[in-house]
């Protein structure tokens, strides 16, 4: 490990040694010259440096002077011939006067000799030698950095900066400087800096950025972009560029609330049409932040008929607190009458058509799976997918609710044929990929696990996140306990209490559930049975149980691949139903030191924030 170490700083040196690259030759194109440099480059590389000296300095008397300029020069610094090595730098200073990079090599020499004043004497005097020309400039300061000399390396790019008046500033080249610095704030102007001078700037400025904050486990850093993005909008309210990057910003951090007040400020100031909010809400509502996608819809509702997005925005707004009351597990019969109610005249208003094919279908999920007026329901979406000029995607939507539908009515071979329909007519289409899973998932049900392993196998590579990670997890659990050595019996009882916890019949799911436990103590299986089980329990709104059977996941499978779902599952719970806000803290913080790696990190560590009372406004 140390020889790689020590070939790879030493391939870095040759590579960035900036005095040797001012003349891009080749080595002699003559047989016997381009051998010696091969063979004196090999010596090198192993550490030779007396051989591979000794070739140098007949190659750069002869052949090449300027090609082997940076290898001989490193030799001569690696064997401390410091005397040969200043006479090479000092005849290289005469040739090119104009190069201030062979005064940092001088400089360096003094420098591995003890002598810092003098050593530093010449590093000043390199930038002083400065002239407004920024290839030189760069080079001098990648001179500096190859040494390990970063305060002078800024240095050359604050003086250069002032050179170039205005023509280049070298704020990419400062940041990353200020980066290896560890100087976050610096770094952050500097790319806000550039922003400023070029707006072009902001994808390859999100990207950085995206890196150089994600290791972020405090905050700080997300914080110092934050406020040095505030300042920016509240002093150049005009400058949009700053806005959007606060928008981007708080997106990163999940945090859509902010986002959209943000969101709204720009679309009111550049006079917008609301598509803007609209693509926010929706992000919102995907990543399960009900509340801020509701504000989204509700802001372009009260824009106006005449909004371009205003029937789009009544559907998804009822969409969205269809899915904010039934997920939520907290809601009485009369929450659930409302929202039907509200389907219905919104439908009445808008008409039934196949504009307003989502509503359809939200009220359809809402009939069946709550209200238990399934008859109703398969009929409204048979005649939405009808509709002579229905849009692609909303037909197809329609068709993977029904398929829902039947397939929780038990009619399973109507279910797989709107699924496959969908999969066939989307292929390439996260909707496709949607509907290969759900046919994956009705197999895995039947106990085909062979086949629906086929499926999900494909799904892992899939364009959604959210969708391969749910594919991953079924094929894990299918994989996990259809070993060679291992019975199906048990994955079989357990994908049909599944099924039948789909189908709202829980009490027969938790019977099934219990005689796995009884008839296959310890089997792989019985962490995933608990989770099933608390999830049903949370249907009952049994909340002691769910969490005591979460907490027994942790416990004992403290290394599964679902502990992290039960710590989160178990914080969301004390959080929102069991009242104990500092226990919630405790489990989110869990996450965060435990689970470092879990897709809940940002979710839970914006959660403690709030529960400890930070401001994240």
């Amino acid at each position: 490990m140390r020889l790689y170490i020590k070939v790879l700083v030493l391939l870095i040196f040759i590579l960035t040694t900036t005095s040797g690259l001012l003349v891009a030759q080749s080595p002699s194109s003559g047989g016997g010259g381009a051998k010696d440099r091969q063979l004196a480059d090999q010596y090198m590389t192993n550490g030779e440096f007396d051989k591979a000296a000794v070739m140098y300095e007949k190659l750069y008397e002869k052949d090449d002077p300027q090609g082997v300029y940076g290898n001989y020069y490193y030799c001569l610094i690696q064997l401390r011939y410091f005397d040969v090595a200043e006479k090479l730098v000092k005849r290289a200073m005469k040739k090119y006067p104009d190069n201030p990079s062979y005064l940092v090599d001088l400089g360096y020499i003094y420098f591995n000799q003890g002598d810092l004043p003098k050593a530093h004497q010449q590093y000043d005097k390199a930038i002083k030698q400065l002239h407004p020309d920024q290839g030189i400039i760069i080079q001098l300061a990648n001179a500096f950095a190859n040494k390990q000399e970063t305060d002078y390396a800024m240095n050359t790019y604050l003086e250069g900066r002032k050179l170039m008046k205005g023509q280049y500033s070298f704020s990419f080249e400062l940041a990353e400087i200020y980066y290896r610095k560890q100087d976050f704030q610096k770094m952050i102007d500097e790319y806000l800096n550039a922003l400023s001078e070029n707006n072009a700037y902001i994808q390859n400025v999100q990207n950085i950025l995206q890196s150089r904050i994600a290791n972020d486990p405090d905050g700080k850093k997300n914080d110092m972009l934050r406020q040095s993005l505030l300042r920016k909008v509240q002093k150049s309210p005009d400058e949009t560029i700053f806005s959007n990057l606060l928008i981007w910003l708080f997106i990163q951090q999940k945090d859509f609330e902010s986002a959209f007040i943000q969101a709204k400020a720009l679309d009111k100031r550049q006079h917008e049409d609301g598509g803007r909010i609209m693509s926010l809400g929706s992000l919102a509502a995907s990543n399960l932040n009900y509340d801020a996608a509701i504000k989204c819809y509700q802001y372009v509702i009260e824009k106006g008929t005449e909004s371009a997005y205003y029937i789009s925005a009544r559907m998804e707004l009822l969409n969205t607190l269809n899915r904010k009351i039934t997920e939520s597990n907290t809601y009485i019969q009369a929450d659930l009458l409302k929202l039907e109610k509200d389907y219905e005249s919104t439908l009445s208003e808008l008409g039934k058509s196949a504009e307003t094919a989502p509503l359809i279908r939200g009220l359809a999920h809402l009939q069946v799976f709550y209200l238990d007026k399934t008859e109703d329901a398969i009929n409204s979406l048979r005649e939405a997918i009808a509709y002579s000029n229905i849009k692609p995607q909303y037909q197809a939507e329609c068709k993977l609710e029904l398929g829902d539908i039947l397939l929780f009515t038990g009619d399973v071979w109507e279910s797989s044929l709107l699924y496959s329909q969908v999969d066939l007519a989307f292929k390439h289409d996260e909707l496709g990929q949607e509907a290969k899973f759900r046919n994956a998932k009705l197999n895995y049900y039947r106990g085909d696990f062979q086949w629906a392993q086929a499926q999900l196998d494909v799904l892992k590579s899939a364009t959604s996140q959210l969708m391969a990670n749910d594919a991953l997890a079924l094929s894990l659990l299918i994989s996990d306990n259809t070993a060679m050595d291992t019975s199906t019996a048990p994955l079989m009882m357990y994908s049909h209490a599944d099924l039948l916890s789909y189908q709202r019949k829980n009490d027969d799911a938790l019977l099934i559930l219990d005689s796995i436990l009884i008839l296959y103590p310890g089997h792989t299986i019985t962490g995933d049975v608990w989770f099933k089980k608390s999830k049903i329990m949370d249907v009952k709104r049994n909340f002691a149980e769910e969490d005591s059977l979460l907490k027994k996941i942790v416990d004992i499978y403290p290394e599964g691949v679902i502990a992290d779902d039960a710590v989160f599952l178990r914080a969301e719970l004390y959080e929102n139903k069991l009242n104990d806000k500092a226990k919630a803290m405790e489990l989110y913080e869990e996450i965060l030191t435990k689970y470092p790696g879990s897709l809940y990190c940002v979710e839970a560590r914006k959660r403690f924030r709030s529960l400890r009372g930070d401001s994240l406004n």
